[in-house]
């Protein structure tokens, strides 16, 4: 799914959109791609930050709530991160990257979903944590 179908199913508007593209989605599991452009609200001296990891995972589980949505013809909740824990970063993306992000579900109860996230960048694993999301139809 290109970007620009993307954007109805996540919360947040350009600039602050950190996924590029839903390369796949089941119950279990979301890919989502980005390419890290030059200014990008989490560039700093040509490098993505920790802060830009974690929201491009926070942003996948998004997309992975809003397709979910979407095929069920339901409305696009909004969600909340409620905790982030084992959080690491293990390298920093620089501009012109294309990450991949993985979500996997842990666990879910009706609006709250323990994720684990996984940044990928070719074979080298950028960052990983866990995070707990609830969702809130509006």
């Amino acid at each position: 799914m290109p970007a620009e179908d993307i954007i109805p199913l996540i919360p947040q508007k350009p600039p602050f959109v950190m996924v590029g593209r839903l390369m796949s989605s089941d119950e279990n599991l979301t890919r989502s791609s980005f390419v890290i452009p030059e200014n990008n609200v989490f560039v700093k001296k040509g490098l993505f930050q920790e802060a830009g990891l974690m929201e491009n995972i926070a942003q996948t589980a998004a997309l992975r709530a809003g397709y979910i949505a979407q095929s069920e013809n339901k409305p696009v909740a909004v969600g909340y991160i409620g905790a982030v824990s084992k959080f690491e970063v293990f390298d920093l993306p620089k501009t012109g990257d294309e990450i991949v992000t993985e979500i996997s579900v842990q666990n879910q109860v009706f609006d709250i979903a323990v994720l684990s996230g996984k940044v990928w960048l070719g074979e080298n694993l950028m960052a990983q944590c866990e995070m707990k999301v609830f969702s809130k139809n509006e």
